[in-house]
């Protein structure tokens, strides 16, 4: 998607909710972006939405991938450009996506899994 927003949001629930079992529901948490609690979202019948309270990024675990991305590939630098913010931005989420189950580990939850 080229854009963070609402219609794009929805459909990314649309999505998800295709690939919920029949019977199913599903609970998804999310953090305060804006998008994600839009009045103008579309948020399908088997899915309800958990945000979580602002300013707690202790409860989000993209918050540790940011943090492990940081770390790894992106702090102390001295950018040129945009553009070589981005180049190298996309290097680090493509090598970061190489790597699933470093995914996995970083952002796991006891709390927060499928039942």
């Amino acid at each position: 998607m080229p854009r963070c927003n609402s219609e794009a949001m929805s459909m990314h629930l649309e999505e998800i909710a295709f690939h919920v079992a029949p019977g199913a529901h599903a609970v998804l948490i999310l953090d305060q972006a804006g998008w994600h609690g839009s009045a103008e979202l579309v948020v399908p019948t088997n899915i309800t939405l958990m945000p979580l309270p602002p300013r707690c990024p202790e409860l989000n675990p993209v918050e540790n991938i940011w943090q492990f991305m940081r770390d790894n590939w992106l702090s102390n630098r001295i950018f040129s450009s945009y553009d070589d913010i981005v180049d190298h931005c996309c290097f680090a989420w493509n090598k970061l996506v190489d790597q699933p189950w470093r995914i996995m580990s970083i952002g796991m939850r006891q709390w927060a899994h499928e039942f």
